[in-house]
């Protein structure tokens, strides 16, 4: 930690926290899959924020506007998930307690606020803004492909039967649990399928552009 700042310091520290805390509760609360998806979007994102914002914050014209349009699509892409009830529809395939309230409360009601604060943190160059930046560029810039592939994993609950569930998993009662197993529907769809790449265009856009631009700029000192 030579030569950071006592904000660039405390950024890290806090990135890290996040690295270590969030699929950690994850885990307690839903199960494994947010350890895979969350703890592997926020690693990987903060090996890439570290290498490139957090000493040299990128310049605000290059960051936001990808930033915003990939957090746009990413709104976007949760209304089509909550209307297919895809909390529901993860804890039929998974066996996890994931309920449509804690998918609201989240993705939907949390979510925007950290989105509204990190925009305002990129304008003013805040190094941890950085960090939030890039771990929704690798989250739903990234891993939104994994919507292709839930519809051929077969469900834990009840994969034969076509209808809506309800049931008790791990103490928790999760209502109305969809299922999409493609042997089963005969259709190739799961929940926000279709705008799952609204904001991967943005986010995997950003990643290139804002990759590109730290190497010209190491090439240039």
């Amino acid at each position: 930690m030579k030569n950071l700042t006592l904000v660039q310091k405390a950024s890290l520290l806090l990135a890290l926290a996040v690295c270590i805390i969030a699929p950690t509760i994850g885990y307690i609360k839903i199960g494994w899959p947010p350890v895979i998806i969350v703890g592997g979007a926020a690693v990987i994102g903060f090996f890439f924020w570290y290498f490139t914002y957090l000493k040299t914050p990128t310049d605000p014209k290059l960051i936001l506007p990808t930033f915003i349009l990939t957090v746009a699509g990413l709104q976007i892409h949760m209304v089509e998930e909550y209307f297919t009830g895809f909390g529901p529809a993860m804890s039929r395939i998974f066996n996890i307690p994931w309920t449509e309230h804690s998918f609201l409360m989240v993705f939907m009601m949390v979510g925007p606020i950290i989105y509204t604060l990190t925009t305002l943190g990129l304008y003013f160059r805040v190094p941890i803004a950085g960090f939030v930046a890039w771990f929704i560029f690798i989250g739903p810039g990234m891993a939104e492909f994994t919507h292709f592939i839930f519809p051929i994993i077969e469900p834990h609950i009840q994969p034969e039967n076509i209808q809506n569930v309800t049931a008790s998993i791990n103490g928790i009662e999760v209502a109305n649990m969809p299922n999409y197993y493609y042997k089963t529907t005969g259709k190739f769809y799961f929940s926000g399928m279709w705008t799952a790449v609204l904001p991967m265009i943005p986010g995997i856009y950003a990643i290139y552009s804002l990759t590109k631009a730290h190497r010209l700029t190491q090439k240039n000192k």
